[in-house]
């Protein structure tokens, strides 16, 4: 399992315990004042990215210091964790509202309104402590005029939305702020701050505690798994004809089950493949 499991779910998956999730968590103060600048100050993420490109030009014996303090610094304030659609139902089974929001990195990176995040809670109704901090912000990217900001979504609908996703290629994560208050689910392509990070050897979200696995026998060779994986983890085999799931770079997010058409990809427990059950 994962570090957070550990740490913050007593040995069991983080993502599922209710208290994570639980608003009285918001009474914090640094905790408000961290989501109010986060929300306030979107231009950050776009600077941020740019200071990776400057971190990643130094000499490697600088970056070996330097990028584990600042992911370590990273884990206590905003970090994720990648899910299969099986463990967003289990989330959905327990929490109480959800609400869909402009995706701030999209703003970001692509300067429009895409809305791909989901906050969660575990208080009923529309009103929620979430809710009511991120309306107090007045951050433009709320309040433009392609967006009617913060809309309520009963668990059902935002299931429907997030499988109609899936077929988008988008994979699920699900985010902290200020470590282990859960605020919500993201839907991630290479559009999103996150991936972007990730991509340039700066993980800020922990991979899945599950890995995709190919059927050999059931595998047609059609290739569609690997244009929707968008860590690279896949790879055709020319003397078989068969696609190869490499575990050492597979996120387990299960995104390339909906392309293949013959079904020959399922999930398997990390813990379970020996080279891969540490890499987070």
């Amino acid at each position: 399992m994962c570090e957070f499991c550990h740490q913050h779910g007593e040995g069991k998956r983080w993502y599922l315990q209710a208290e994570n999730y639980a608003e009285d968590l918001l009474s914090d103060l640094n905790r408000r004042k961290y989501i109010h600048h986060f929300f306030e100050n979107p231009d950050r993420l776009g600077r941020n990215i740019g200071l990776l490109d400057d971190l990643n030009r130094l000499p490697s014996f600088v970056q070996t210091v330097v990028k584990p303090f600042l992911i370590n610094r990273q884990k206590k304030k905003h970090y994720g964790q990648v899910l299969p659609i099986e463990e967003i139902e289990k989330i959905f089974g327990f929490i109480n509202s959800v609400v869909r929001l402009p995706c701030i990195c999209r703003k970001v990176s692509m300067g429009s309104e895409q809305r791909y995040c989901y906050g969660l809670s575990m208080e009923p109704g529309q009103e929620t402590e979430m809710g009511k901090l991120i309306r107090s912000i007045g951050a433009d990217y709320l309040t433009g005029p392609e967006t009617s900001g913060l809309e309520t979504l009963s668990k059902e609908e935002a299931l429907d939305q997030f499988r109609e996703l899936e077929h988008k290629d988008l994979i699920h994560s699900v985010w902290t702020f200020v470590t282990p208050f859960i605020g919500g689910i993201c839907n991630c392509d290479m559009n999103c701050m996150a991936m972007k990070a990730t991509s340039k050897a700066y993980p800020v979200m922990f991979k899945a505690e599950f890995l995709a696995m190919i059927d050999m026998e059931s595998c047609s060779g059609c290739q569609a798994c690997i244009r929707s994986c968008h860590f690279g983890a896949i790879s055709y085999k020319l003397n078989d004809e068969k696609a190869y799931i490499n575990p050492l770079k597979c996120f387990g997010c299960g995104i390339c089950r909906v392309s293949c058409r013959q079904e020959a990809i399922s999930l398997v427990e990390r813990s379970a493949v020996v080279e891969a059950s540490s890499l987070w």
